[in-house]
């Protein structure tokens, strides 16, 4: 029989001068020694931070290319999974940002658009996140704010959030996530293909080439052309825009019977519909049977002890489960963890 779970490594971080507004608190749910970690890369095959097979130096991307149709469970036509899952945790504000489509023509053959979804795992009181444009906010207004070098943030709708929160990011949507937060960001990326982030403005922060704050430093690229370029301005605003992209997931009962909750796409008439992907909510503790599917998917522990067909990820880690094999049984102990995949 073909192995069909696989688990990932567990420290495949990016480097503290790409995410200088990194937190303490992925050290912790990976228990592991006290550091700043902005992002933990836990499923990836792209290219910048590609995942590999726990304990070996086996790379996913090659794993999933040798027998794509029993982990992928059909071609896409693109050579591998466009799912990449992140970890994220926050200690200062992000830069305000936003992904193009992947029809943006400037787009060169290895860059894609960066689609993506937000599942709150923790906030700090007041913590929230920077999510569209404020009631009649005009592309003008947002160049002469940039030229200025003034508060872009003020410009955006500000929404605080609490554990459970799901919201879709989608292509033309400026965004920024706030301090005090830590986030699984499960996104689509095409494979082979770097997603594309444009800054529209970084607080007018600067900093030394070790990634830490520094008046006498250098600020970070900024990318104001692109950004305005593929901002969406016929999108809703304000509150009616947050209805849009948020769903509210009850609080997490670890010791309670384990259940699976679909958060997006492929479920329920209450649900977020969000074509490139498939997110939920395993929680709880004992037995759980998954959703039939037809695409591989990586589960993302951030409390608890998952188990599948004899392999077990506790808190901090991933795995991947190939489309093919029939039913996936999981057994759960005080877990609380993210399931996704991608359809694209």
């Amino acid at each position: 029989m073909k192995r069909r779970v696989l688990c990932l490594s567990r420290d495949n971080f990016t480097p503290r001068t790409r995410t200088p507004w990194g937190g303490s608190r992925i050290a912790g749910i990976k228990q592991a020694p006290p550091r700043i970690i902005g992002e933990s890369w836990e499923v990836s095959v792209e290219p910048s931070f590609p995942s590999t097979v726990e304990g070996t130096d086996d790379a996913l991307a090659d794993i999933i290319a040798d027998d794509p149709l029993h982990w992928l469970g059909f071609d896409f036509g693109l050579g591998n999974t466009s799912l990449l899952v992140k970890l994220l945790d926050t200690a200062d504000e992000l830069s305000v940002q936003i992904h193009p489509s992947d029809d943006y023509a400037p787009l060169k053959s290895d860059e894609s658009g960066k689609p993506e979804s937000w599942y709150v795992v923790h906030a700090e009181p007041g913590a929230g996140l920077y999510l569209g444009l404020r009631e009649g906010v005009t592309q003008d207004d947002m160049a002469t704010v940039l030229a200025d070098e003034g508060d872009l943030a003020a410009l955006l709708h500000f929404v605080e959030v609490a554990p459970g929160d799901f919201f879709v990011i989608e292509a033309g949507t400026p965004h920024a996530i706030g301090r005090g937060l830590t986030l699984v960001e499960p996104q689509r990326v095409l494979p082979g293909r770097r997603g594309l982030t444009y800054r529209y403005w970084d607080w007018n922060r600067r900093y030394d080439d070790k990634g830490v704050r520094d008046d006498n430093g250098a600020p970070r690229e900024l990318h104001v052309e692109d950004a305005l370029a593929v901002t969406r301005f016929d999108r809703a605003r304000g509150d009616a825009f947050i209805a849009e992209v948020r769903r509210r997931a009850p609080m997490v009962e670890l010791e309670s019977a384990a259940t699976f909750l679909p958060l997006s796409d492929r479920v329920a008439n209450d649900a977020l519909r969000f074509a490139p992907l498939s997110v939920g909510r395993v929680a709880g503790t004992g037995g759980v049977r998954l959703p039939p599917s037809d695409v591989l998917r990586a589960i993302t522990v951030v409390a608890g002890t998952i188990e599948v067909d004899g392999e077990t990820c506790d808190a901090g880690g991933s795995m991947v489960i190939a489309a093919r094999g029939g039913d996936v049984e999981l057994g759960c102990d005080h877990v609380h963890a993210v399931v996704s995949a991608s359809h694209a």
